[in-house]
Formats: structure tokens, sequence, C-alpha cells
């Protein structure tokens, strides 16, 4: 009977060895911790994260990201609502230094 098991585990093994390395950010990197999918545009499955809101400035002309400077005004197309209430920074190869793909913004609170 144990000889029947071997082939099934030499499978699994290998299985759950690749989801041991894997997070669950890299899982489901084209999800917001929220549950929200990114867009495929935005996210390339690794662009995007949520940021805290001193990541982001509010200015009259739209919004800065203050780790690069780059300022995405009201009427840019990167600029999307955020379906869970919080920052999302889409930016290239996901890094704090390159450009915005796309900006999920909060409502308003006024």
């Amino acid at each position: 009977m144990t000889h029947c098991l071997l082939p099934r585990m030499a499978l699994a093994i290998p299985a759950l060895t690749l989801f041991s390395f894997a997070s669950p950010s890299t899982l489901l990197a084209h999800e917001a911790a929220s549950g929200f999918k990114y867009p495929l545009e935005c996210c390339s499955n690794h662009d995007c994260r949520q940021v805290s809101d001193a990541a982001v400035t509010e200015r009259t002309d739209g919004y800065v990201i203050q780790a690069t400077g780059e300022r995405v005004q009201y009427t840019d197309p990167r600029l999307r609502d955020s379906p869970d209430g919080v920052y999302h920074w889409c930016s290239a190869q996901g890094a704090g230094n390159t450009r915005t793909i796309c900006l999920f913004v909060p409502p308003h609170s006024f």
C-alpha cells in the first residue's frame, strides 16, 4: 500500500515547495490587500501596491507622488477612483523611484 502513495507524494512535494517560497503578495500581486483586482493595464501583475496617505499629496492641480515629485493631474487618465478608499500606486516595475502607471485615490472627504 505504501508503494501506491509514493508517486502521489512525488508530485505533491514540488508543488508544496513552490508555494512555501511564494509570499501572499507574490501569489496575488494583481490584487489589493482589500481584495479588489488591479486592472491589467495598471499592474502587469506586480506594479501596484497600497501606499500611505503621506506618500501622496493632493494639490489644487492634482496629486504629487512624494517619492518622485511626479504630478498626476486631475485630468490625467492614469488617475483612478480607489475602490477601497485608500491610495494605491502603480509604478514601473513596482519600484519606488519610477514613473506612475496608475494612481488610485480615495474619494474627497468634503
